[in-house]
């Protein structure tokens, strides 16, 4: 059995390796790695690229080029959790450049249409902190929201 954890498969449909070069240069901690193409024996054209492994906020993955069967949609998303707002701003407007797009509660869709939430780490102590009031007002300030605004829930959070 093996020891080296989870690798995460991303399916596209042909973008396999702009999406990994995407993904490299957004994230620290990333990198490029082996790039397998098709034979003779297929799937796709023999030489096209199959699969680039990648490494992404030191996170494994593979893109892999299987087709226009299967798309992604909001059932699965990845958290980055950011330290201030530069790191938000950072994360939301990289992820939606290039035909992304922004959508309620620090989630987006990428150019390929993986689904990201963008969360203030700080987010999470404010929404389950045990006073009922302000962990409500950081909520009601939070679903107002697309790209989350920390000194606004930090306000709302201390009843400002």
């Amino acid at each position: 059995m093996s020891s080296e954890g989870f690798t995460t498969c991303l399916w596209f449909d042909g973008q396999a390796e702009e999406a990994a070069d995407f993904y490299v240069s957004v994230f620290k901690n990333s990198r490029l790695g082996r790039v397998g193409h098709s034979t003779d024996a297929g799937p796709g054209p023999a030489g096209s690229v199959l699969t680039v492994e990648f490494v992404a906020n030191g996170q494994k993955f593979i893109a892999l080029n299987g087709g226009p069967q299967f798309t992604f949609n909001e059932a699965v998303s990845f958290q980055i959790f950011c330290e201030d707002q530069s790191e938000v701003d950072h994360y939301w407007n990289r992820l939606t450049d290039g035909g992304g797009e922004g959508g309620p509660c620090g989630w987006l869709k990428d150019k390929f249409g993986l689904s990201w939430q963008v969360v203030p780490s700080r987010l999470i102590d404010m929404v389950t902190d045990p006073d009922q009031e302000k962990a409500a007002r950081a909520t009601q300030a939070m679903l107002a929201m697309g790209k989350l605004d920390v000194a606004a829930l930090e306000k709302a959070y201390a009843g400002e």
